[in-house]
């Protein structure tokens, strides 16, 4: 065949045969299937940021804020400790005993007051080198300062015991009180109360806990056999807030358990991989969002994790739990007081981010008599106070 010119033309494609497929509908074949992955892709990926997003939503709304406390804290700004050069922090835990609230009315009556059941003051060290979490206990004297009440009216200045600062003033005065005690500055604070500490041990499916003796206490709500045993929600709660059934009785003896309950807690999160494991993780998060009420500076799901992570950094034989220096009050043996120079030496060693040592009583040796178990030391060394760290289990 030839053109019009007679130059030989072009063959004819071959004519395909029948069924074959076109040799320019292959590669739109693949251009098809290349849009159609892409397009699932797309589709996934943004249905995983939309759960992602819900889920991060859910979590920042459960998170209640305590604006009052902030309000109040900053009309005292001027007489609070100055804030601290380092990246230290310096966190006030407090448990409220309130009987208001879903699941909070089996403890009894609601008066419409509430105390602080639990205080501990958490210092964080700069660099993530410790955790230091020192408990402070209810019947402590100290002075509290005048604060506001919930119906406006102020109290006055006056020498009581600890816990009745968030009675007459909630978490600011509590917060005032410390500061006064100790000269260390408040950067955040957390509340928490029954129902929320009984949801914070069920997420991470309960902790294990050892008694000597059978425990049978109706004020708590605490039936347990003598053994090696887990604890849940409800039985976790009346482990930490039994007082006569176990042990001497003594305020200081529950708050030791306290610190052992909440060290065995700290251990098994870490041990668990519970924050590197999203589906172990998410139960914790919720209920731990649920549970708290925060100051505005850490009311938020990234302040928490932030919060969350530096704690994952420290070693557990670097988180350590000791109760303030005390002794029974002199003019009542029901109150106390504390015992100097020690717990000045602990303030001052948290004040300015310098290092702690806590040693179980049965290694301590020489202590001098002194009642809290503390050892002499001199100008330079690092003192030393009868504690445990989340590294030791409940049951050792």
């Amino acid at each position: 065949m030839t053109d019009r010119a007679g130059t030989p033309a072009e063959p004819d494609p071959p004519a395909a045969e029948d069924g074959a497929p076109d040799a320019q509908e292959e590669p739109r074949r693949r251009r098809h299937w290349l849009r159609w992955t892409a397009l699932g892709c797309s589709v996934v990926v943004l249905a995983a940021a939309g759960v992602g997003w819900w889920f991060y939503r859910k979590l920042d709304d459960n998170i209640t804020t305590d604006t009052t406390a902030a309000a109040e804290l900053q009309r005292y700004e001027k007489e609070r400790p100055p804030a601290g050069t380092t990246s230290a922090r310096n966190i006030l835990l407090i448990g409220s005993d309130t009987r208001a609230g879903e699941g909070n009315r089996k403890y009894g009556r609601d008066q419409g007051t509430q105390h602080s059941d639990t205080t501990i003051l958490l210092h964080l060290a700069a660099g993530k080198a410790s955790a230091t979490a020192v408990s402070l206990p209810r019947d402590l004297m100290v002075t509290i300062p005048s604060c506001r009440k919930a119906d406006g009216t102020r109290t006055r200045e006056q020498f009581a015991q600890f816990n009745w600062a968030f009675e007459f003033g909630g978490t600011a005065c509590t917060i005032r009180t410390v500061e006064k005690l100790t000269a260390i500055r408040i950067d955040h604070h957390m509340v928490i109360d029954f129902r929320g500490f009984k949801k914070m041990v069920d997420a991470v499916d309960g902790v294990e806990v050892c008694l000597k003796e059978p425990v049978d206490d109706r004020d708590a709500k605490l039936k347990l056999p003598a053994g090696r045993q887990t604890l849940h929600g409800e039985q976790a709660l009346g482990f930490v807030r039994a007082r006569k059934s176990i042990g001497n009785g003594s305020d200081t003896e529950r708050m030791d358990r306290q610190q052992q309950f909440l060290g065995a807690l700290v251990n098994k999160v870490q041990s668990d991989g519970v924050l590197l494991n999203p589906t172990k993780l998410y139960p914790v998060l919720d209920a731990a969002t649920k549970a708290i009420t925060t100051d505005p500076g850490l009311d938020s799901l990234r302040d928490l994790y932030d919060l969350a992570r530096a704690m994952r950094a420290i070693p557990t034989d670097k988180v350590q739990f000791l109760t303030v220096p005390r002794r029974s009050y002199r003019y009542d043996a029901n109150r106390d007081e504390l015992v100097q120079p020690a717990a000045s030496d602990l303030f001052r060693q948290l004040r300015e981010d310098k290092p702690v040592l806590v040693t179980p009583e049965s290694e301590k040796k020489g202590n001098d008599g002194k009642p809290d178990g503390t050892e002499s030391t001199g100008p330079s060394a690092t003192p030393t106070f009868t504690g445990r760290n989340a590294a030791e289990g409940v049951c050792e």
